[in-house]
Formats: structure tokens, C-alpha cells, sequence
């Protein structure tokens, strides 16, 4: 068990940043969804997906912090301030940047399921266990998140979309 959780850190952080885009933060989500899963070992049943299950504790975890912070001071230290401002950079930086941008505007609900089906490549059906919702639900939260994200970057298509993996996964043009 503890080789099969060390194995799945980094992609349990990718799917942390793209709830939290703190590092801080999701390494601490990432932390506390590894403690959960070592404490709650022998709730897992073998021969299903690890992975997924990790991902669903996750974001069990990411949302009872989002009750919790509610009441709390957005930006209050400036950081989301601070990240308002661009310093010139490489155009593939500029594109990453605006990128980023497009899939912040998207709703949490499309953002993620755009993150677990395009970035992390579960299926239709596992993602839709990880949320909770129903097979159908997630393909038309994937479909408009990769419709808004194609209308908000100004692209015609799939066929606009840079070499980057993680662009091409995103708006389902594959590798």
C-alpha cells in the first residue's frame, strides 16, 4: 500500500493545484488525502481503481476546506493581486498564462472534470465516480468546459490548440 500511495503523489498533486493554483495549499491537500488514505487503508477495496479513490478523497477533503473557508478574507495577503500583473515573457509562457486564465473562468464543476478526463485521462466513468455524478453528467461538463475554454482563447477548433500536452489534452485533441 505504501509504494501504491507514494506512486500516485504526483498526480494527486496535479489534480490539487488545479482545485487549490496554490502550492502550498495543495500539498497540504495532498498531505492530508495520503494520511486519510493510510488511516482509511482498510476501507479499500482491492481490485478497484487506487487511483480513483485517492482522487475522491481528495476532493472530499479540497471541498469541506472550501465550507470552512467561506467565511474567510479573500486575498488578504495580496496574492491573488499579485498575480494580476505580467512581466513580459516567452510567448509560450504568455499562452500558457492566458490558458491558465480561460480554465480559472471555467465553473469548478466543468474545470474539474476537464482536469480528471483531458490532464489526468481517467475515463468518462471514473471521473464521474470521483464526483459523484452521473456518466452523462460529466461528459457534458467536460464538453462545455472544452467549448468555453476553445470560445474564451478565441480558437475556430481543436486544430488552434499549440503543441502543449496539457492544451491538447484539455480541449480533447489527444497527443
Amino acid at each position: 500500500m505504501r509504494d501504491l500511495l507514494l506512486g500516485a503523489i504526483p498526480a494527486l498533486r496535479a489534480f490539487a493545484y488545479s482545485l487549490t493554483y496554490n502550492l502550498d495549499r495543495s500539498d497540504d491537500l495532498v498531505q492530508d488525502t495520503l494520511v486519510r488514505a493510510w488511516t482509511k487503508a482498510d476501507s479499500f477495496q482491492r481490485g478497484t481503481n487506487l487511483t480513483a479513490w485517492l482522487f475522491t478523497i481528495l476532493r472530499n477533503l479540497f471541498y469541506s476546506e472550501q465550507r470552512k473557508r467561506k467565511r474567510e478574507v479573500e486575498d488578504g495577503d495580496g496574492v491573488h493581486a499579485a498575480r494580476l500583473t505580467s512581466l513580459p515573457e516567452q510567448e509560450i509562457r504568455v499562452e500558457m498564462r492566458e490558458f491558465q486564465a480561460a480554465l480559472d473562468g471555467l465553473p469548478l464543476s466543468q474545470r474539474e472534470a476537464l482536469v480528471l478526463v483531458g490532464a489526468q485521462s481517467f475515463t468518462y466513468e471514473e471521473a464521474a465516480a470521483i464526483c459523484g455524478v452521473a456518466v452523462g453528467t460529466m461528459k457534458s461538463r467536460v464538453s462545455r468546459a472544452r467549448g468555453r475554454l476553445i470560445e474564451t482563447l478565441g480558437m475556430t477548433g481543436t486544430d488552434d490548440i499549440g503543441a502543449d500536452a496539457f492544451t491538447r489534452a484539455a480541449a480533447g485533441s489527444g497527443p
